[in-house]
Order: C-alpha cells, then structure tokens, then sequence
C-alpha cells in the first residue's frame, strides 16, 4: 500500500453513514446466511428476547423477525439515520408489534444482567472489537444464551502484503478462524458452530448493489474531493476482494454462553 492511499478512518463518519444508509444492507451478507445460523439455536419462545446489535438499516432484523414466530427483537445503531429507515421498513412489513429499532451504542448497553436470550451482530462486531464485544455482552445474556456475530477472517495463515496490509490498516483484530474460536471460548462460550458466508454475499449483495449507489453519490456531491476518495477507497475495496477472496471472507461464529 502506498503512503497516498486513504484507510477507512479517514473519511467523516457521517459521511459513510450517508453513503451505506442508502444500500441495503451495510456489509456482506443474505437472509439465507441469517436462517443458517439461526437454525443452530434452540428453545426460541414467546418468551425469547433478541438484541441485534449495529443492525444498520436492518437487513437481517427483518429475517430473523419474518422467520421466527414468537419472541421480541430490538434493534440497536448508533446511528438515528440507520434506524428511522428500519421502522419504517417495520410499518410497512407489518412488523412494529414485536420488533423496534432504537438508537443506542453496542458497548453501552440498557439492560440488566442475564436479561437476554439471544444477542446477534452481523458485520459490525468490528466497532468495538471481537474479544471486547463478546466479553462485554456476556453479561447480559441469560445462562445457555447466544450470541451469533459474522467477523473477518483470514482463511490461510499467510497471505499476501498487499491484502494484509489492507486490512490491517481496517481491522488490526483480524485473524485465522481457529483463533477467533479459541476467542470465544476464552470468553467463556461453547462454539456451537461456525461457517463461512459464501462469496454471493459480497459480490452480489454487497458490491454489486453499491455500484449505482456509488453513482448517485459522486453525482449529488459532485466535486467533493472527500466523497470521491471516499468511492475510490470502496471501488478498491471491491477489487481487492475479486484479487484475493481465497484468503479471507466474513465468517458467521454461533456460540453459547455457559
């Protein structure tokens, strides 16, 4: 990587967040990914509480709350933008009677201890961390509760400079899947499983939908020097993954607290 080259922590917050409000979702990801891991927990009731944690514009809140049948969900972002889309995409689904999207942080959490049954995190664990995220919640998860978060992963134990360097300037926390397991059982849960999403998830779900996103972007902040570095930087985002997706990729970690 070359000193001219921006990382993703040069660009204003409120700008990204813009950006990513108008795409459906905010990372890699699919509904078919969210079932799967769902499929690994048990005992969901009437009684069940969710807490889906940076839920973005809320994607997989509304899988999860069109493929269960009993139980609250609460959705919580940072950022108000995010959730004003989500309610309104509650309202209109028909779903505002046993789901809500609140505004909130993931690491200042409003409940009590051994409070919740199920705390689930797609692409945003990252925010504050994968260890700090699954010590700091355990807390508030009922004995035999869950957690269910997508982290990135390397997939080799080596792997090229330029990809590493990427991503260590992103996500210094970034590591091999045997150690982000051994990370959640450090923290004290049993890894109930773990899988890999497939790359349909980030071509077709992610980067494909952000090309005319990105369009619109460029065209309603036209000669804004931030924005276009800042499409510059998710176009080599999406360029690098094509060159180097074999050795890392998002990975879907279901455990359970004991």
């Amino acid at each position: 990587m070359s000193n001219t080259e921006n990382t993703i922590h040069d660009f204003d917050v409120a700008l990204i967040c813009e950006y990513f409000s108008s795409m459906k979702r905010q990372g890699p990801g699919s509904t078919e990914a969210t079932l799967k891991a769902l499929s690994f927990i048990d005992n969901i009731t009437e009684k069940t509480k969710i807490v889906d944690l940076g839920c973005g514009t809320g994607a997989q809140t509304i899988a999860l709350a069109q493929n269960t049948v009993a139980g609250s969900i609460t959705a919580i972002d940072l950022f108000p933008g995010f959730i004003d889309k989500l309610n309104e995409q509650l309202i209109e689904l028909h779903l505002k009677d046993r789901v809500k999207g609140v505004v909130g942080s993931m690491d200042n959490l409003n409940y009590q201890e051994n409070e919740i049954d199920i705390i689930w995190c797609e692409g945003a664990i990252y925010n504050i961390g994968f260890e700090r995220g699954l010590n700091y919640w355990k807390k508030f998860l009922k004995n035999g509760g869950y957690v269910a978060v997508t982290e990135a992963s390397w997939f080799t134990e080596d792997r090229p400079k330029e990809i590493f360097d990427f991503w260590n300037d992103a996500y210094p926390e970034i590591d091999t899947i045997p150690n982000k397991i051994a990370q959640m059982h450090k923290a004290g849960y049993v890894v109930v499983a773990s899988f890999i999403l497939p790359e349909v998830c980030w071509t077709n779900n992610f980067f494909k939908p952000a090309v005319s996103a990105q369009e619109l972007f460029l065209e309603k902040y036209k000669g804004n020097k931030s924005v276009e570095e800042f499409i510059k930087y998710e176009r080599r985002h999406a360029t690098l993954y094509d060159k180097y997706k074999d050795y890392y990729g998002y990975v879907f970690y279901i455990g359970k607290k004991i």
